[in-house]
């Protein structure tokens, strides 16, 4: 009898998922959501996408460029000051 049981509760556990499916959806109406356009679009309406793309791109590569810029400048000064102070203890002099 216990085997019977658990053969049921089995059955239901591994049934379950097929019952628990959504219901099939409702036709869409035109206020409900997303509707795919059929025609084609007002060129008016369009967003120049290839153009805002470059223009993104474009101000990517002057941030790059300005940033390594920045860093290759702050670089050189701190050359110069390392050459400086190399000199300066090898001919032992003072800080002024």
């Amino acid at each position: 009898m216990k085997r019977i049981g658990t053969l049921v509760v089995t059955l239901l556990l591994l049934a379950a998922p097929a019952f628990a499916q959504q219901p099939a959806p409702k036709a869409p109406a035109a206020q409900d959501g997303f509707v795919p356009v059929d025609s084609p679009i007002n060129p008016a309406d369009a967003m120049p996408a290839p153009r805002l793309v470059a223009i993104a791109y474009g101000f990517i590569w002057v941030v790059l460029f300005g940033y390594l810029w920045s860093v290759r400048s702050r670089l050189a000064t701190v050359e110069r000051e390392i050459e400086s102070m190399s000199r300066r203890v090898a001919g032992g002099q003072k800080r002024p």
